[in-house]
């Protein structure tokens, strides 16, 4: 376990390379979870009023699964630490980093969970499952069995979550020990796989940091705003039965000043 962080911990500032002003764009545009080019009018309004509520505070889960050896570490190393280690080492377990990002002026932060992709580890690795907001699938795009074992590890970590309330990120990596035609080939598989997953499908390598850093941003983004409209929607729900109570108080105080008129009057 690399570090833990408690709800009650001071989070560490923002880095300047972590900074998002603007919404990252989707991979493509055939399979993305929306295709949209700017945050929603909503999102950016209640940014700039600042009336955001939690989010700022709020740690969001994602986990990262996916089989053996497809380079699930080496993704998240490649993000956080800027780092590609060629000495491959199984993950043991589970593992996690902490990410703070600053969207629209908020501060936010992604835990990023690595699941061991060995068999042996499944039972552990569920009870880390639970809880996570998005969940990035990874798969070896030089490796078609890698990509046809991600519906399985979709349907384990569903098992833990609810899966109205979760986004789904299908990666395909070592992009570039692909030839332009070998990838071709399979992201058309890739894309249909996303497509029934209901996924967001991006390719890139850690080796050379292609579309790294976009991911991950786009990741973040997404999160933010999922959390952000969450928090919105019961901010306005909690003010809805505010105006229902006092309306139905203010009633009961007319009906309660009509009874207590005395009889002489009518």
């Amino acid at each position: 376990m690399s570090y833990r962080v408690s709800s009650m911990s001071v989070l560490p500032p923002v880095r300047k390379d972590r900074i998002i002003a603007e919404l990252p764009k989707c991979y493509s545009k055939d399979a993305a979870l929306h295709t949209k080019d700017e945050f929603t009018k909503k999102v950016r309004t209640a940014c700039q009023e600042q009336r955001t509520g939690t989010v700022g505070f709020k740690i969001s889960k994602v986990i990262v699964v996916g089989d053996l050896a497809v380079g699930k570490t080496c993704l998240i190393n490649r993000f956080c630490k800027d780092a590609f280690d060629k000495n491959y080492k199984a993950t043991i377990g589970v593992d996690f980093e902490m990410e703070r990002f600053e969207v629209l002026g908020v501060p936010f932060s992604l835990q990023l969970w690595d699941t061991a992709g060995q068999e042996r580890f499944k039972c552990i690795a569920s009870t880390y499952y639970r809880g996570a907001q998005t969940v990035i699938i990874v798969f070896d795009v030089n490796d078609v069995a890698s990509l046809s074992h991600t519906k399985q590890w979709l349907i384990d970590a569903m098992k833990e979550n609810d899966p109205t309330n979760i986004q789904i990120f299908l990666v395909g990596t070592k992009k570039d020990l692909s030839s332009p035609a070998q990838y071709a080939l399979i992201e058309k598989d890739a894309i249909k796989v996303s497509q029934e997953m209901k996924a967001e499908y991006w390719a890139l390598s850690s080796l050379t940091g292609e579309n790294v850093k976009e991911f991950f941003f786009r990741v973040a983004t997404l999160a933010f705003e999922a959390n952000l409209l969450a928090e919105l929607e019961k901010s306005g729900t909690r003010q809805i039965a505010d105006i229902v109570k006092i309306n139905s108080n203010s009633n009961n105080l007319n009906a309660s000043s009509k009874k207590k008129q005395p009889n002489c009057c009518q």
